[in-house]
């Protein structure tokens, strides 16, 4: 019995961990497991039988296809913008000083504290204010750019704040101007962190709902979509195309830990330092008095 407590406390962490990753995981996996089914109805909340016919007929749906083409066009485009400038915004707050920087590390945290259904309304009060005649992918672009920009700035500033300078100063002595050496050396090292911030904008932008709810006008993203479907039953299509987009995602994302990696190496190699040996380490000193002591 007391071995079986010595067991526990020993493992008690690691079981803990199991069970968060379960309790994250267990829904993708019903949504998984739901789109191979096939249900009496139109309402597919039971398990009744195993079937492929769904993943045959995956994009069968017009409106369901309609929606996902503008979700993932309307995801790029904020992805494109808001990581361009939400990684000029990170060089500049980290790498320069300038009257309003602290304000500016302050403001950048606002939107991402602020409830959705807040930023939605304020978003949609903000172009009425502006006469805009209608809501649509426009305002909507606007929109996701906005709360997007600010996840981008904090991903990559994490990256740019650990970041080795003496590689950029050595590219300088050896006569890179600016430009090149935030091609060649600065840019390379913190591209993981600018696919990761690019990749999580991209997340958030398909996914969002509140934001677009308030804002989207006639415009029909896929979170919309599905919204409106729950109301009259959700199709097996809607999870086969869940499905498939977790599967790109998890690509991307092990694309990106090898970037990561392939970053630490080039920032881990630095050339040899006077008075190190091959193997990076001081040779000894010399016996007093020389060989022939």
């Amino acid at each position: 019995m007391r071995r079986g407590w010595t067991w526990l406390r020993e493992h008690a962490i690691n079981i803990y961990a199991g069970f968060a990753i379960a309790y994250l995981l267990i829904p993708i996996a019903v949504i998984i497991l739901f789109s191979f089914n096939n249900p009496a109805g139109k309402y597919n909340f039971t398990c009744v039988g195993f079937t492929l016919s769904h993943w045959g007929n995956v994009f069968s749906i017009p409106d369901l296809n309609s929606a996902l083409l503008t979700s993932l066009r309307l995801a790029a485009l904020a992805t494109l913008i808001s990581t361009a400038i939400g990684t000029l915004m990170a060089i500049a707050l980290v790498r320069h000083r300038f009257f309003g920087r602290r304000t500016a590390n302050f403001l950048i945290v606002v939107p991402m504290a602020t409830p959705e259904i807040v930023m939605g309304a304020s978003l949609l009060s903000f172009f009425l204010v502006l006469g805009t005649p209608t809501l649509g992918f426009t305002t909507l672009l606007i929109a996701h750019v906005m709360f997007c920009i600010s996840f981008v700035v904090v991903v990559v500033r994490s990256r740019l704040i650990g970041f080795d300078r003496s590689l950029e100063e050595a590219a300088q002595d050896l006569g890179a101007n600016a430009f090149q050496t935030f091609r060649l050396v600065t840019l390379p090292l913190i591209l993981p962190g600018v696919v990761a911030a690019g990749l999580l904008a991209f997340a958030l932008s398909i996914d969002d709902f509140v934001v677009s709810n308030f804002n989207s006008g006639t415009t029909v993203t896929f979170p919309l979509y599905i919204f409106g479907a729950a109301q009259r039953g959700i199709p097996v299509e809607v999870n086969a195309v869940a499905t498939i987009l977790f599967a790109v995602t998890l690509i991307a994302m092990g694309f990106t830990v090898l970037q990561q990696r392939r970053a630490e190496r080039m920032a881990a190699a630095r050339p040899q330092q006077e008075g190190e040996d091959v193997m990076g380490a001081a040779p000894l000193p010399a016996a007093p008095g020389g060989a022939g002591g």
